[in-house]
């Protein structure tokens, strides 16, 4: 995956994300956790206050005594971290073992008698403590006297409580984590493959598979898949009318050049062979034009690889050579053919036709005495090699005239128009030509798949 990676940016704003809700849901548990300890402490805090409260009596003289402190021991052990402490208006104060020699510094307050308030304070050694506080009222020598009674906690133990469930809690967000992270890379795969189809369907109309997306889509898919097969319609409408505009101009050309043909003639007979050799000239090379404009032309819309478009080879191959061998030039040539029976090419038999045909009459206009044919397939795919024994051409021209922009016709190597009609094939069904020395010492030719 690179950085623009569509897979790539769901995946991280997908990260991201579960980061996000991870950290936030982390922060509220603990907090949501330490409340509820807290409200745990208070409750206890609240029965402790109890239990002080009704063991709260009053001596001979007077005096404030507890005559049934809080069971809890922690009361007697000093700096416990659980503490409670009584006081008057007269300045009694009892506090627990616990306190040793503090004070709580309880906050100015009046609560009403059964109500209990809460507070955060500063305790012993410096350490804040949560106190409950409730206000009490009891007749001392036949006077109401009101006594503040309150029960601290420190809490360390709160905190203790909070920082041992979040570290419980880490390994189960990061376990969670990882769940959320899965199910959202299944989700982003799940989400993407109708994407992948697509990729798939235009290879295969790339390739001649097919000719249009399957309309099988999720709906929020399917408006692109429409675009898509509008577009491939009108472009398909649009190369049928140029093939068609460029056919009915070659045909077109054909009367006019067969006119000045039958011209030249004349001219000829009246003893002006220099111009009339001049305008044959002319006439064989708009006629080359024309044949070549043909044979775009004749090219299929539908013409790629695949397993609708496939020709038997050897068949073609023995009835060019039948022809060819009885022309001038083929006749002082030995033709070799080495090609399977069962051996076929992924091509319409016109198109392969035109093919083999450019390159055999090539081999055999500038062959000494031998041309030979070898068909092979392999897993990576075929290949056709037709190679001669003649002067073949230097490769530093060999490049150039392959060379994007360059037509082989328009060169003075006697390669000929044919070569770029091959060509013109072979880039519609996705081949290559290849111009190569010979073993035969002459000029090889060799098509073959591209590879992918």
């Amino acid at each position: 995956m690179t950085r623009n990676s569509l897979r790539l940016r769901l995946i991280a704003g997908g990260a991201v994300a579960i980061a996000i809700a991870i950290v936030i849901a982390g922060i509220a548990l603990a907090l949501l956790f330490e409340r509820h300890v807290a409200r745990g402490v208070a409750d206890d805090l609240d029965v402790h206050l109890k239990q002080l409260l009704a063991g709260i009596d009053t001596g001979p003289e007077g005096k404030i005594v507890v005559t049934r402190p809080p069971a809890d021991p922690r009361f007697s052990d000093p700096l416990s971290g659980l503490y409670w402490q009584i006081g008057d208006d007269r300045v009694q104060l009892l506090r627990s073992r616990s306190l040793w020699d503090t004070i709580l510094p309880l906050p100015i307050d009046d609560p009403a008698p059964t109500e209990t308030h809460y507070h955060e304070l500063s305790g012993p050694a410096g350490a804040r403590v949560l106190v409950a506080e409730r206000r009490i009222t009891l007749n001392i020598v036949e006077k109401p006297v009101s006594l503040r009674a309150s029960v601290a906690i420190d809490r360390a133990r709160i905190s203790a409580a909070r920082s041992a469930f979040v570290t419980d809690l880490i390994p189960a967000l990061g376990l969670l984590g990882i769940v959320l992270a899965a199910a959202t890379a299944i989700q982003i795969g799940l989400g993407l493959r109708p994407l992948d189809a697509l990729r798939r369907g235009v290879a295969d109309i790339r390739s001649g598979r097919d000719r249009h997306l399957t309309a099988l889509v999720p709906d929020e898919v399917r408006p692109l898949v429409d675009e898509v097969n509008a577009l491939l319609n009108a472009r398909e409408q649009d190369i049928m009318r140029s093939r068609n505009r460029a056919a009915d101009l070659a045909h077109g050309l054909k009367t006019p050049l067969a006119a000045l043909a039958a011209d030249g003639n004349r001219l000829r007979q009246k003893g002006e062979a220099a111009i009339a050799d001049e305008i044959e000239a002319a006439i064989d090379v708009m006629r080359r034009h024309v044949d070549r404009e043909l044979a775009r032309a004749r090219l299929r819309i539908g013409a790629r690889p695949g397993k609708d478009v496939m020709t038997p080879v050897a068949p073609l191959l023995r009835s060019l050579v039948a022809t060819l061998s009885r022309t001038d030039s083929g006749t002082r040539v030995s033709y070799e053919v080495v090609v399977a029976d069962d051996a076929v090419a992924p091509f319409d038999r016109t198109d392969l036709a035109e093919v083999l045909g450019n390159l055999l009459e090539n081999a055999t206009r500038h062959a000494k005495s031998r041309v030979r044919v070898v068909v092979e397939a392999s897993p990576a795919g075929s290949t056709i090699r037709i190679e001669d024994d003649g002067r073949g051409i230097a490769s530093e021209l060999r490049a150039a005239a392959l060379a994007r922009g360059v037509r082989l016709d328009e060169r003075g190597e006697g390669a000929g128009l044919g070569l770029a009609i091959v060509q013109d094939v072979l880039d519609a069904y996705g081949w290559t030509l290849a111009l190569e020395n010979s073993e035969l010492g002459g000029l090889r030719a060799s098509c073959r798949a591209k590879h992918p």
